[in-house]
């Protein structure tokens, strides 16, 4: 089921993986077959072929008038999203000319669901220099347990950046602290300050994720609050264990 969720993340639906899955096990075959191997109608058989060979993850060859279909290298997944980063590349500056961002910037922005998430965990990315530090308090490993496949491609990102972080973290919670980034240094806060609410303070900027049922998050976009924030990370750390 893991590799399923994977696959959904990248944006295929659960037909489509099913199909592509059944491919890769079964090798070459009919529509038909595929449908007796999956477990779904035909229909919904063809609407997925349909779908993943205009994505190039499934080709097909006509043999005896019928299509035999056949699943792709599963490399040509990450040829698929790297095509469509570039295209997305290809149109940022003139987006951006039309949003007229620095005559008219946003101070606060808020962001609901997981799409939101990863919005605003990317803006720390984006927003940090490499070998900068961010801090990080209110954390109970929430974006590990919540969203496993994209905390772990997050942490890659920050590592290959060389972010240094400094994470304040329960004192029950030791064990998760063990498991963070060489470039992450942990102290760690009394069990009673259990949070929903997680605050990373980086660059000029304070987001606050509350990992409610859905989730939401803010981003203050400004330096006086990054400041105020940066204080109070200081004195907890100051007074915080090792």
């Amino acid at each position: 089921m893991e590799i399923n969720q994977e696959l959904k993340e990248l944006g295929l639906t659960d037909n489509e993986i099913t199909v592509y899955l059944s491919l890769l096990r079964i090798g070459g075959s009919m529509a038909g077959r595929i449908a007796s191997e999956s477990n779904l109608e035909r229909t919904s058989v063809y609407n997925a072929l349909k779908r993943l060979v205009q994505e190039g993850i499934v080709s097909y060859v006509i043999e005896s008038n019928r299509k035999v279909f056949y699943a792709s290298n599963p490399q040509k997944l990450v040829e698929m999203f790297d095509e469509k980063k570039e295209r997305a590349s290809m149109i940022v500056k003139k987006l951006e000319a039309i949003r007229k961002f620095e005559k008219q910037k946003e101070n606060i922005m808020k962001f609901r669901g997981y799409n939101g998430i990863k919005t605003v965990m990317n803006d720390v990315l984006r927003s940090c220099k490499d070998n900068a530090e961010y801090l990080i308090f209110g954390s109970e490993n929430q974006l590990g347990k919540r969203m496993p496949v994209f905390a772990q491609i997050y942490v890659a990102k920050k590592d290959k950046k060389k972010l240094r972080s400094r994470i304040l973290i329960r004192e029950d919670l030791k064990s998760a602290g063990k498991k963070m980034s060489k470039y992450t240094k942990v102290r760690y806060v009394p069990k009673q300050m259990a949070s929903l609410v997680n605050v990373n303070v980086y660059s000029d900027k304070v987001s606050i994720l509350l990992w409610s049922e859905i989730p939401e998050a803010v981003i203050i976009d400004n330096k006086e609050a990054a400041d105020t924030f940066r204080n109070y990370f200081e004195f907890m750390w100051h007074n915080a264990k090792d």
